[in-house]
């Protein structure tokens, strides 16, 4: 019998169907085991010696293939195509090796579709692990746990309130910092266009004001409305009529087919999928036998896949769609390596497959698979000049005309950014034709900052720069946006406070490790490792080398020098130049101490030098003390409690403002709500009275109170709640209208008002064939195959489980549940013996929280 190894249940099912008997495939689900979390793990001194512990949920499938290896008579590794998978095959070996359970025979082999030819073709060629992969592996894991565990624990003691920072994850944040800077820094200029609205045989088209009074005019030459207003009158008075017409033959070529990178980048533009999403459904489609292996560099496709798109080209349109050779695409991006095919439909005769959003993705790799093996489209540029005749004044047409479609018909690649006059249509004109002017337009226009970065944009800048690896970047986009270092709004990154403050940590005392080329040249050192052309050993000592003495530096200063470091190296941010000759740096409030920045428990703020006496403070994120919100002069007093005499005050705190009532520990306070604005006194008073009771229940007696909680306005009765619809509802809700909500809640079965009882999400089908689905709970999201339930681990978001994740929960929480009709046997008593080697007693103290741990890792498991 041969033992086959694979990473998922999903394909090990399909493998082993096509392989028939004499074979058994198992999955490893992933990565069996990594780098323990603590101090030591990868040891320096040591030759980078790295310590590797087995993940203790992967205990059953380890033991059930150690079974199986010690019967087999030959052991194939048949994990993904790449440095991960190489690595798997490595980490299940070194397993196996230990437990004595080692076939002497070992075969790896590699397939990059799964398909029965596909498969079988693979077998019939094995090899042996590739070193040089494996290397690249260790190289990275050690060097990113190296980075993690040195650099985070700096953060932690002289950065209240960060995080974690990595080799890729830090310098990624940075792009989205820098673009923010540029952003802040742009100064807007004005500028306005004139643009006359034509028609020539009962078609509209507009053509734009290019030279007046003689003079060419520029994008910018029109500054003042006053400007326009004078061109705009002329080009009304004027005659106009076609001066020239000019067409240039243009020719586009299509796009090669996907890579790891351009995948996500259409996605995000076409569908909507941020990279992580893209990537797990495409992991999905992949193992599901539709689609090619979707980590890779590679632009080019398999000749038999070429010449199958070239079949059904001619059979879907007809001969003149398909070139006379076929094509063949070279990578172009930086660091390109591992370069395996191009991400294809493994059948072209297959146009749509899947459902959901796995038919979308489906179809677009579908598309621009084809279409990269289509003729190209020709067209015709069209630039037309209209004048009056005296030279004085022209205006310009521009505009397409699509001769042929070529690949056009089938697929056209999305931009980042829209706006091409050039591809309107124009009418067929010609020289002595004129048009008749049915209006002419003075438009003004600011020139506009550079845009914030999209998921699409920001992959495909790092991949420029040659900053991390394209099958890294959905887990690098997706901790920056865990860390809370970025926010999304409108499919755009925006830089948080933390991210600011974080990134300018970095570039003031570790530049050399946040620079675009440093780190784009240590991912060249990483691929030269790969390659064979460079000992990993090597490359961890020399950035080991420099990077050691220069944490330690940094942890040997104090916070408060840090702080004032960072003032300094911030001071264009926080304290710009206010152009009127003040100084930027002058306390508002008392108009006598000077602002610097501070560091605080819970991060930083500005604050003024003459504390406590001046009480001034404004946060970190407002850079020159912009917004409403931005300032905090100290309490402002609303009036007196009429009942105790007592002050009532505005307060800004870490969660935002609060009205307080007195002063000291036992003052009484009471959140500002975001529906209520600022409030005066009347509504200070009742925020301080909750919870208010509406009256007793007419059924129970038991009193109803309404109040506002962490989620927001509610009602209480006996133990049981019900959600409000805003703040005001919370002082005007009588009692017939909290019965009617209260009964609404309870006919909900307890759960959360307003949960659903569809699905969260939908992950496909189990082993037995039952549909696997994300649900959500009375305690919480938790994935059901329809026997048994098993709750989602804290912190896994209900969107990112994969079909693999939750077929191992749901098979754990099977092996943990008790045989039906028998109760669960008491738990011994610790022996004596036990008790003696460390055992923890039944009335042992609580142990002391453990320390926090650092972030090791930019690259997660593929």
């Amino acid at each position: 019998m041969k033992l086959v190894v694979v990473e998922s249940p999903a394909k090990a099912k399909t493998i082993e169907k096509y392989l028939g008997p004499g074979y058994r495939v198992l999955a490893s689900y992933g990565h069996v085991r990594d780098l323990p979390a603590k101090d030591g793990s990868v040891d320096p001194d040591q030759g980078f010696a790295m310590e590797w512990e087995s993940y203790p949920d992967k205990a059953r499938q380890l033991k059930a293939i150690a079974d199986e290896a010690k019967g087999a008579e030959t052991l194939i590794l048949a994990t993904d195509p790449d440095r991960e998978g190489e690595a798997i095959s490595w980490h299940v070996q070194e397993v196996l090796r230990k437990r004595r359970a080692l076939p002497k025979a070992v075969q790896r082999v590699t397939f990059n579709a799964i398909t029965k030819p596909a498969v079988t073709q693979a077998m019939a060629q094995p090899r042996g692990l590739d070193e040089d992969l494996i290397d690249a592996y260790r190289a990275r894991r050690a060097l990113d746990y190296l980075v993690g565990f040195t650099l985070s624990p700096v953060l932690w003691r002289k950065l209240p309130g960060a995080k974690s920072a990595g080799r890729v994850q830090s310098v990624a944040l940075r792009l989205v910092v820098d673009r923010e800077r540029e952003i802040e820094q742009f100064r807007a200029q004005e500028y306005w266009s004139v643009i006359a609205q034509l028609e020539q045989d009962g078609v509209a088209f507009p053509a734009r004001l290019v030279r007046w009074r003689g003079a060419k005019l520029d994008r910018l030459a029109l500054g003042t409305q006053g400007e326009a207003e004078a061109a705009k009158a002329d080009v009304e008075a004027a005659r106009l009529g076609v001066a020239s017409v000019e067409t240039k033959p243009l020719t586009r070529n299509p796009p090669p087919p996907f890579t790891t990178s351009t995948l996500q980048q259409e996605a995000a533009r076409k569908l909507g999928f941020s990279a992580s999403h893209t990537m797990r459904v495409a992991q999905s489609l992949y193992e599901e036998g539709l689609i090619t292996y979707m980590r890779t560099d590679g632009v080019q496709m398999d000749e038999s896949a070429i010449s199958a798109a070239r079949h059904a080209i001619a059979a879907r349109y007809d001969g003149g769609y398909v070139p006379d050779k076929p094509r063949h695409y070279t990578a172009k991006a930086k660091n390109a390596q591992e370069a395996h095919e191009a991400i294809r439909p493994t059948d072209f005769n297959r146009e749509r497959a899947a459902s959901g959003d796995h038919a979308r993705l489906y179809e677009l790799v579908y598309k621009r698979a084809l279409a990269s093996q289509m003729a190209s489209a020709r067209l015709e540029r069209t630039v037309v000049e209209l004048t009056d005749g005296t030279g004085q004044l022209a205006l310009r047409a521009t505009g397409q005309v699509v001769l042929f479609p070529g690949y056009l018909a089938l697929y056209e690649e999305g931009r980042d950014d829209e706006g091409d006059e050039e591809s309107r249509r124009l009418p067929r004109l010609a020289e002595g034709d004129s048009p008749a002017l049915r209006g002419v337009a003075a438009e003004q226009h600011f020139t506009q900052p550079p845009p914030r970065y999209s998921e699409a944009s920001l992959v495909k800048k790092m991949e420029e720069l040659g900053i991390g690896r394209p099958s890294t970047y959905a887990s690098i986009l997706q901790t920056i946006k865990d860390r809370a270092y970025v926010r999304i709004d409108k499919n755009r990154f925006h830089a948080e406070e933390s991210g600011r403050l974080v990134t300018a940590f970095l570039e003031r005392f570790f530049e050399k490790y946040v620079s675009y080329d440093f780190t784009a040249g240590l991912e060249e050192e990483l691929d030269d490792v790969s390659g064979g052309r460079a000992q990993w050993q090597a490359v961890l000592e020399a950035f080991w080398r420099d990077f050691k003495p220069k944490t330690a530096e940094v942890m040997e200063q104090k916070p408060s020098e840090v702080t004032a470091a960072l003032d300094q190296f911030l001071a264009p941010y926080l304290f710009p130049d206010t152009g009127d000759g003040k100084d930027p740096r002058l306390c508002p409030a008392c108009h006598q101490g000077r602002l610097a920045l501070r560091g605080g428990r819970f991060g930083a703020f500005i604050a003024c030098s003459n504390y406590p006496d001046c009480k001034y403070t404004r946060r970190f994120a407002q850079p020159g003390g912009e917004g409403e919100a931005a300032n905090d002069s100290g309490p402002e007093e609303l009036g007196q409690d009429p009942e105790t005499g007592e002050a009532v005050t505005r307060r800004a705190g870490r969660f935002g403002p609060y009205i307080q009532l007195g002063e000291g520990k036992e003052a009484k306070r009471a959140s500002i709500p975001k529906d209520v604005g600022t409030p005066d006194l009347a509504m200070a008073l009742k925020l301080l009275s909750l919870p208010r009771t509406v009256g007793a229940h007419p059924e129970t007696g038991k009193p109803v109170t309404a109040s506002i909680g962490r989620y927001g306005p509610y009602l209480a009765h006996d133990g049981k709640y019900a959600r409000l619809g805003s703040t005001a509802d919370v002082f005007e809700t009588g009692m017939n209208a909290a019965v009617v909500k209260l009964a609404e809640a309870a006919a909900g079965g307890g759960r959360r008002q307003g949960a659903s009882r569809e699905p969260l999400a939908t992950l496909g089908a189990g082993a037995d064939g039952a549909e696997i689905k994300v649900m959500e709970g009375r305690y919480g999201p938790y994935v059901t195959d329809g026997t048994t339930n098993a709750t989602l681990p804290k912190g896994k978001e209900p969107k990112t489980l994969t079909l693999d994740e939750a077929v191992l929960l749901l098979a754990e929480r099977a092996a943990k549940a008790p045989a039906k009709g028998k109760k669960k046997a008491p738990a011994k008593k610790a022996s004596a013996k036990k008790a003696a080697s460390g055992a923890k007693p039944a009335a042992a103290k609580k142990a002391p929280a453990r320390k926090k741990k650092a972030e090791p890792a930019d690259e997660a498991a593929e």
